[in-house]
């Protein structure tokens, strides 16, 4: 067996839609009235205790932990985010930022989950689970400030390798520096500006999980409608071609 990263589909330049140029410019908006109709209010870093499966996830940490530690093992064998998500190739330089993805945009990698049984487990608590991946940055990584899409999708990171000293592996939301704890959970709203460094020697692990912002209606409907055409975006379906090629290259490598 050889720890030889698998390849990915072939990049593409993806072709913007008019629908999805008009959704850009209307992003601004739609986001502003799901702030508007939030549950749990609209900072850029939350009370974690708003969201009580949080706990849970702490629990488990120490599992989950165990077995990325495993997959680590073949660290190389894990692809580089950009070379998954289109969207991630302006931010993502080089292969700094690794990702192993256990549900993908509103889809389940069912050979992934079942080689992180734990894991998987464990996610079963989060509602309305839209993506979880182990997030793996490289000594001195840096992701450059950028914002994500929605407001309808929230984002929550539970610390699994966190390195020392925490003060120069961190990230900032807005205006709030954050820093992980092995086996602590944080949560944070990504439509903010955001900014990661890993100015240390070590290698950091999280488990990056998106999930659906709790929000009155009409919002909630709006939200989803907006959901549901991202995932059926070229962007979207790019990544998911992305990750069926890395998984039948690792299906090879398993065997």
């Amino acid at each position: 067996m050889t720890n030889a990263a698998p390849p990915v589909a072939a990049k593409t330049k993806v072709k913007r839609s008019a629908l999805y140029r008009t959704g850009k410019k209307l992003r601004p908006v739609l986001n502003g009235y799901l702030a508007k109709k939030s549950l749990v209010g609209d900072p850029p870093v939350f009370d974690k205790q708003l969201f009580p499966w949080t706990a849970s996830l702490e629990q488990r940490w120490e599992g989950i932990r165990q077995e990325v530690q495993q997959l680590l093992r073949g660290m190389d064998s894990i692809p580089a985010l950009r070379d998954i998500s289109p969207d991630h190739r302006r931010i993502a330089e080089g292969n700094s930022w690794r990702s192993y993805f256990l549900w993908g945009y509103g889809y389940k990698i069912e050979e992934n989950c079942q080689r992180c049984p734990k894991t998987t487990e464990a996610l079963s608590v989060v509602p309305g689970l839209n993506s979880a991946f182990f997030s793996i940055l490289t000594p001195g990584a840096h992701i450059p400030r950028h914002t994500g899409v929605t407001k309808r999708i929230m984002t929550c990171h539970l610390g699994l390798l966190t390195p020392a000293p925490r003060e120069n592996c961190r990230i900032q939301v807005g205006d709030e520096m954050v820093y992980w704890d092995d086996g602590k959970c944080i949560v944070f709203d990504d439509t903010y500006p955001h900014e990661v460094w890993n100015e240390t020697d070590q290698t950091r692990v999280v488990l990056l999980i998106q999930f659906k912002r709790p929000l009155r209606l009409p919002g909630r409907l709006l939200g989803d409608l907006f959901l549901g055409a991202v995932k059926r975006s070229p962007f979207v379906q790019e990544a998911r071609r992305n990750l069926a090629a890395w998984d039948d290259a690792q299906k090879l490598l398993d065997e």
